[in-house]
């Protein structure tokens, strides 16, 4: 009997113990999982690491790649324009008419342009280009536009402190008036 009463507490010994090595083993399984997910998380991290590097690194490669345009020196600035009307078959503009606005030569980095300024406000910007000691100034409405206008301003006459050149304007592909373009260094 003892030794039944002995054998049944080792068995139950035996069971218990196995019992905790089993749990021991699920939780050592769970946690082999877990980890599993953290080095799968974390390579895909990594992945995404290098992807942004390699990225950044082309980014910079272009910027150096890109080139920065600029008026010249002598053009860059603030001007103050007048424009008169030369000829013109357009009933908008009449040979004589006079205007006078502030012509602002700048760049976006990428292209040249030239604001015109009147009280403030900014009238038009053109797309420029300088080229064999010109400067090429263009403006052309979008197709949603009521009045299909193209402006097309050549500057091609440079002293130090004027410019002189030619504008001019089709409307609608049914009328053209020229002008003629004399800008004076601003002061201010």
């Amino acid at each position: 009997m003892i030794k039944n009463a002995l054998f049944a507490v080792s068995a139950i010994l035996i069971l218990l113990t196995s019992c905790d090595n089993r749990k021991k083993e699920n939780d050592l399984t769970l946690r082999e999982q877990q980890l599993l997910e953290k080095e799968k998380s974390f390579a895909q991290k990594e992945s995404e690491y290098q992807s942004l590097l390699k990225m950044r690194d082309s980014i910079f490669a272009k910027k150096d790649s890109v080139k920065i345009v600029v008026w010249p020196a002598e053009i860059a600035g603030s001007w103050t324009g007048k424009v008169i009307c030369t000829e013109s078959n357009c009933s908008d503009y009449v040979v004589g008419d006079q205007r006078t606005d502030t012509w602002e030569f700048d760049s976006d980095s990428i292209q040249l342009v030239t604001k015109i300024i009147n009280n403030n406000n900014l009238v038009r910007l053109y797309s420029g280009k300088f080229q064999n000691n010109e400067a090429k100034l263009t403006f052309k409405t979008d197709s949603t536009s009521k009045k299909q206008v193209e402006m097309n301003v050549l500057l091609n006459d440079f002293s130090a402190n004027k410019i002189r050149g030619t504008r001019t304007i089709a409307v609608d592909n049914n009328c053209m008036a020229k002008f003629s373009v004399e800008l004076i260094r601003s002061t201010k």
